[in-house]
């Protein structure tokens, strides 16, 4: 009888795990375009719509037209800031800021998260200070910051940090958490410990939760983006989102804010609906969790 490597064992429970359905009659995956096409379609139609309804507000004349410019204004304000450059720069600005924050969020909330799985004593230290971090509103990490690291981006990056890491590393203690114990025990049975037990088995079967608790993190990180560029409104900091938002209300131009608003919905949206959204589907029908 051949003998077979526990490795290879147990990376044959994780590509079962990959490979598990719901049963036969699964349907097949739609293509990638058709589900872009749909994850882009879906937000416009809605903003449409709440363009119509904002509409018919200015045309009813409840409030005047320098407290809620017609959407035609709005329009005619975009293309005057595209044209000087400071939507692109602004967005970029933004998005690089966001994206490093939240990528230096995910190397410190994903191995503490596993830390505090894994070592019970974190769990107990650490846990419910993780937990009030969570619920702790970014924007009081501000003044926090301004003092500590004075007007410049470390401030920014320090805060859209912790306002994100705390649910990456909650959402994977929870993810590991809900992992079934049939499969720790099938784990255990192909003679996985310690470190083999979380790469083979409960770190896959952890990933749709994980990828869950990411998607949180991101909401969070881009608000406190957006909460921290407001605050630190500087000119030596570069444009962002926050920041047009900002000279929009110093300049009392409230065409300005609803533009840099839209802006920021129209930016969050899209990263949810063609990063995100994508993510989760892939991972969830891997699992075979398409019902979901």
């Amino acid at each position: 009888m051949a003998v077979t490597e526990p490795g290879a064992d147990l990376a044959a429970v994780e590509a079962g795990l990959d490979a598990l359905d719901l049963g036969p009659g699964r349907p097949p995956a739609p293509s990638r375009l058709r589900s872009a096409a749909v994850a882009v379609a879906c937000p416009v139609a809605a903003i449409a719509v709440l363009i119509g309804f904002w509409q018919l507000i200015v045309t009813a004349g409840f409030k005047p037209s320098y407290v809620i410019p017609a959407p035609i204004e709005v329009w005619h304000t975009f293309t005057d800031q595209l044209g000087k450059g400071n939507v692109t720069s602004a967005i970029w600005t933004s998005m690089s800021r966001g994206a490093l924050g939240f990528f230096v969020s995910i190397a410190i909330g994903t191995p503490l998260g596993l830390l505090m799985a894994r070592v019970r004593v974190l769990r107990l230290g650490l846990g419910p200070l993780v937990a009030s971090l969570q619920s702790l509103p970014s924007v009081t990490w501000v003044p926090f910051a301004l003092l500590y690291f004075g007007a410049n981006p470390a401030a920014i990056y320090f805060v859209v940090i912790m306002g994100a890491f705390p649910s990456i590393a909650g959402g994977m203690l929870a993810a590991v958490d809900q992992t079934p114990p049939l499969l720790n025990a099938v784990g255990r049975a192909l003679g996985a410990r310690g470190l083999a037990m979380y790469r083979h088995v409960i770190i896959p079967a952890a990933l749709p939760g994980y990828v869950a608790g990411l998607k949180q993190a991101w909401a969070f990180s881009w608000r406190s983006l957006m909460a921290a560029e407001i605050i630190t409104s500087d000119p030596d900091l570069g444009l962002g989102l926050g920041q047009l938002l900002h000279n929009g209300a110093d300049q009392i131009n409230m065409a300005l804010v609803i533009l840099s608003i839209l802006l920021i919905l129209v930016v969050g949206v899209a990263v949810e609906s063609l990063v995100f959204a994508p993510l989760s589907r892939s991972v969830n029908r891997r699992r075979g969790l398409t019902g979901s």
